[in-house]
């Protein structure tokens, strides 16, 4: 349908060579990058004392350092045509956890941080940088294919049952209805850092950034105190 606006490429995150290699052919094929779609990722399921450290660090090589592999290729030739778009696609999870998969919880921290560091380092250079933070959608995402389960211990059974059966119950959204929104995030003059896709993530966060506020403010004299005596 799009012809040669179609470049379709084979880019495995966590092989930098064959990233620099897919960055600069299609670069060499549109003559410029306009927008950059870091979207790879998995989750590993299973509770912080099950998983293999093996298990996790392949985690991070693609949820983190494959985004990263991404972002060092492309910076360059965005800075030197002076305008770009890096999107990078998080999670509600990102700025809350959940059990069973914390270490998936803990990728998408690491991932808003780095992306909100890149953010103020690169506007000097027009470079605008927005967090897409997906709920739940009906996507293949959370199908045994594009899960790593840990080893199971016996004494968490019926806790990650009771967890998966609180996960079958959410409604989930319609991913047809996403590429408006990612549309219309590159195409205005000033995209939001961070952008929720679905209507069930913003309630969530909100409900517990107020818990965090509220527990913040209850210590506060505590934290205070530990300050010690100005000097």
């Amino acid at each position: 349908k799009y012809g040669d606006n179609v470049l379709t490429l084979e880019l495995d995150v966590t092989n930098p060579e064959q990233v620099k290699t897919a960055v600069a052919q299609a670069h060499a094929h549109f003559g410029r990058l306009d927008v950059v779609l870091n979207n790879a990722g998995y989750s590993l399921v299973g509770t912080i004392e099950e998983a293999r450290l093996d298990d996790v660090r392949a985690l991070y090589e693609t949820n983190v350092y494959g985004a990263l592999s991404v972002i060092q290729a492309a910076l360059p030739l965005l800075r030197a045509q002076g305008s770009g778009h890096i999107l990078g696609t998080s999670s509600g999870l990102g700025h809350v956890t959940a059990p069973v998969i914390g270490y998936y919880c803990s990728t998408k921290w690491a991932f808003e941080a780095i992306h909100e560091s890149l953010a103020a380092e690169v506007a000097p250079f027009g470079i605008k940088v927005t967090i897409i933070e997906p709920g739940a959608y009906a996507t293949e995402f959370g199908s045994p294919e594009s899960l790593k389960f840990a080893p199971g211990l016996e004494v968490y059974t019926d806790f990650k049952k009771h967890f998966f059966a609180g996960l079958g119950s959410m409604e989930r959204g319609d991913p047809a209805a996403t590429p408006a929104a990612l549309f219309a995030v590159v195409d205005t003059a000033q995209p939001p850092l961070r952008l929720f896709l679905g209507s069930h993530n913003l309630p969530w966060v909100r409900t517990a950034y107020a818990e965090r506020l509220a527990t913040w403010e209850a210590w506060e004299g505590v934290a205070n105190a530990a300050q010690g005596a100005a000097k």
